[in-house]
Order: C-alpha cells, then sequence, then structure tokens
C-alpha cells in the first residue's frame, strides 16, 4: 500500500453521518515495512481509544496501515485525524540526511496504475513548520514531506484535516484545478528514532474518512 519510502490543513469539524470513523484496531502493521517488534498498541483513556507508538532503539521501524474498501476510494473527500507527541527524537529532522526521524507520521497515499503517490506528513523535532522536503519521483513512486507539527506541545491533542484533491493537485499535478486525482488507498502510521539512535512516542487517534 505504501511506497518504498512508504496540505491546505483545516480545524477539524464535526463528524457527519455518512462519514467513516475508522477503529484504533483496524491499523495493522505492514510486514514488508516493519522490523519484526511492534511497539503500537491501542490505549483507551476514558472514552477514547487510540493507538499509542512507543519506539525505542535499537528497534527496527514498523509501520501500521489502513487500507480504504474498494467502493470508498474515489468518495473520499477529506481525511481528519487527532495526533498527540508524546516524546521527540532527539534532533529528529526529516530535511536532514541521517537525522529522519519523527514522533509522528501521517502518510496518506493514492494510487494510479503502478505508481504511488504518498504525502507524508511528520510531527518534527526541530524541522521548520511548513517546510516541503526529500522529495522523491521515479516511474513508481511519487512523494513529498510535509512539516505539520514542530516541537511542543508535547501531551496535547491536536486536529488535523486534509482535502485530499486539493494537496493532490498541489503536490502532484501543479495545482492545476481540473488535473484528475487517483484512488485514495489508504493511511499509514509510523514513529520511529532509528537514525538518532533515540526514543520516539506518541498517540493517534480519531480518524475520520469524510464522504
Amino acid at each position: 500500500m505504501f511506497s518504498v519510502v512508504l496540505p491546505v490543513l483545516l480545524a477539524s469539524s464535526a463528524a457527519r453521518a455518512d462519514d467513516l470513523s475508522i477503529a484504533p484496531a483496524a491499523f495493522q502493521i505492514v510486514k514488508q515495512k516493519s522490523g519484526p517488534v511492534n511497539y503500537y498498541s491501542v490505549v483507551t483513556e476514558g472514552d477514547r481509544s487510540f493507538v499509542r507508538a512507543r519506539y525505542t532503539p535499537p528497534t527496527k521501524t514498523a509501520v501500521l496501515g489502513y487500507r480504504v474498501a474498494d467502493g470508498d476510494r474515489r468518495r473520499i473527500r477529506r481525511v481528519k485525524w487527532q495526533w498527540r507527541a508524546q516524546q521527540l527524537p532527539s534532533g529528529g529532522d526529516e530535511c536532514t540526511p541521517g537525522k529522519g526521524d519523527s514522533a509522528a507520521v501521517v502518510y496518506l497515499t493514492w494510487k494510479r496504475g503502478l505508481r504511488y503517490y504518498t504525502l507524508k506528513y511528520v510531527w518534527s523535532s526541530v524541522a521548520s513548520v511548513g517546510r516541503i522536503c526529500d522529495s522523491k519521483r521515479n516511474p513508481f513512486v511519487a512523494q513529498d514531506t510535509v512539516v505539520r507539527r514542530s516541537g511542543g506541545p508535547i501531551g496535547s491533542w491536536l486536529s488535523e484535516e486534509v482535502d485530499l484533491a486539493a494537496e493532490f493537485r498541489r503536490h502532484f499535478e501543479g495545482g492545476r484545478p481540473d488535473a484528475d486525482v487517483p484512488a485514495f488507498i489508504g493511511i499509514g502510521l509510523m514513529s520511529d528514532g532509528d537514525q538518532t539512535r533515540t526514543p520516539s512516542s506518541a498517540d493517534y487517534g480519531s480518524f475520520v474518512l469524510v464522504r
């Protein structure tokens, strides 16, 4: 589901009856992109359940994934979620080679033919908010890393919302408003600290697909 390396973002709004909420347990290990240790778990606090990631070195990086049902792939217009950084990898900077660790990552992936298109939204330790870096383009993979959050607040839930068509066109079609948008196929989650060799932790929850 994800590439080899695996917006305008808006304030979250209330879910509608036809929106699709994703249960935390629906995210599963992507075996071909993950080491042998699953350092993710489903946690419940009060009436909220969410995915918790606790990475400790020298564990190999692991990725969770959720595949959108075939019938919904061209119906989903926006993705909403909440996340909470708990521990930032020391010096993690996705825009600097050799330091590309993140407290939290949310991947959004589309597919057209044999090519995967991925936007990698990161909660960085030190990279500047709004930076776009580590872009990849080849016949099979197109990917941009987007620094959405950086540094604190630690331990606080923050809400995000992505307009899928607008963001795909902005990153992969030069902003052309009439460009075709391929099927949206899935969401990935990752917290890591393997390059900086430091712990990293975050919580992920309240994922909603808006149709």
